[in-house]
């Protein structure tokens, strides 16, 4: 049964519907809303590193500080598949070497006693009269990095010479050498040293040397990033120098703000020595870490690094190819086995299988600049 009841021209029906109809209207309206703000908002970055455009699809969110939106940009940079994690930090400690010579060692301590193919890293800190005079060497490369002052370096071959702040010295010891490292000039001498295993096949090849002074190491200062290539690659420049065992060797400066993403072989091992400031290594929001320490990376195609601070922070990269060999080491002869060490030991003492010129030599007095 209807009943109708005139108001006007309108009846009671017609009111009704009309009234029904603005109901179901209103309460759609907040979910037809709520449905159009939920969408997801489509952010286009391009990192001015890479020049390569990103898309990111994040849900809307209240208004958040201009920082934190800087941090989220940051992260999503990374060009890395897999990109390496600090997996150890290791403060290096200082200790006496050759005569009186003071080294802070990081690789070569019990925590961390090798990072194959890395045997030692010394930071070494040097004044007269210290330093280290005649010894011998077998199996393995010295890596000698001068940051400060400079080192007059002799062997038993007859080859003489100086490094000084930036210049580079890499050592080929073979299958025999004897030769001594002391201070070139007054106050204090400061530098690296590292120590890179041979494989089987080369530990008894002849010594050879590679010297590079400074202003031919090749450099490269780009987005607050500096970097001095000393073996291998970066930021599109390489190094002359040949590895026997591959290496990559760089040493980077990073200024206040600056993020660096290098590359690194993903079966290769690296680590991270830290020689001036601090940086977050591996992940924007990761431990900070400062001088004097290592960190040893974990596996993946490369690394990213952002520095915070308020301050420069210097640092050198290294990484290299594992050799997945028997290491045997009794001080300064590094060899496969217990009996081969044996053997250089002998073959020292008795001046023969590469120690030939080794009885009666002795370095010259080095006159101090």
């Amino acid at each position: 049964m209807y009943i109708y009841m005139a108001v006007g021209n309108l009846s009671f029906q017609s009111f009704s519907l009309c009234y029904l109809f603005f109901l179901l209207l209103m309460l759609a309206l907040p979910s037809f809303l709520l449905f159009r703000t939920s969408r997801p908002i489509l952010l286009l970055h391009r990192h001015p590193q890479f020049a390569v455009n990103k898309a990111i699809v994040t849900p809307s969110r209240p208004h958040r500080p201009r920082h934190h939106q800087r941090s989220i940009r940051t992260m999503a940079a990374s060009p890395f598949t897999q990109p390496r994690s600090v997996v150890k930090k290791l403060l290096s400690q200082e200790q006496r070497e050759g005569d009186g010579a003071l080294v802070r060692r990081s690789i070569g301590r019990p925590e961390l006693k090798q990072l194959d193919p890395f045997l030692l890293l010394d930071e070494f800190s040097v004044s007269p009269p210290a330093g280290f005079p005649d010894h011998p060497h077998r199996g393995f490369e010295t890596v000698t990095y001068m940051l400060e002052g400079a080192f007059t370096h002799q062997d038993f071959a007859g080859h003489k010479g100086t490094i000084k702040a930036g210049d580079l010295q890499w050592m080929t010891a073979g299958r025999g050498i004897v030769h001594c490292e002391m201070p070139a000039s007054k106050g204090k001498q400061h530098g690296l040293q590292l120590w890179v295993n041979l494989a089987a096949k080369d530990k008894m090849i002849d010594p050879n040397y590679q010297e590079l002074e400074d202003k031919d190491i090749p450099k490269i200062h780009k987005d607050g990033v500096s970097v001095s290539v000393i073996a291998g690659e970066s930021m599109g420049i390489k190094s002359p120098v040949y590895t026997r065992t591959p290496t990559m060797y760089l040493d980077f400066k990073l200024e206040p703000g600056a993020v660096l993403h290098q590359a690194i072989p993903d079966d290769w091992n690296a680590f991270v020595y830290v020689l001036e400031g601090e940086s977050s290594f591996g992940s924007p929001n990761g431990p900070v870490i400062g001088a004097n320490h290592t960190i040893q990376l974990g596996m993946g195609d490369g690394v990213s690094i952002w520095n915070k601070s308020q301050g420069l922070c210097r640092f050198v990269l290294i990484g290299g190819q594992p050799l997945n060999e028997p290491v045997f080491q009794y001080g300064p002869f590094v060899m496969n086995t217990k009996e081969q060490v044996m053997d250089a030991i002998q073959d020292y003492q008795s001046g023969r299988n590469g120690f030939e010129r080794a009885a009666g030599w002795q370095s010259d007095p080095v006159t101090l600049e």
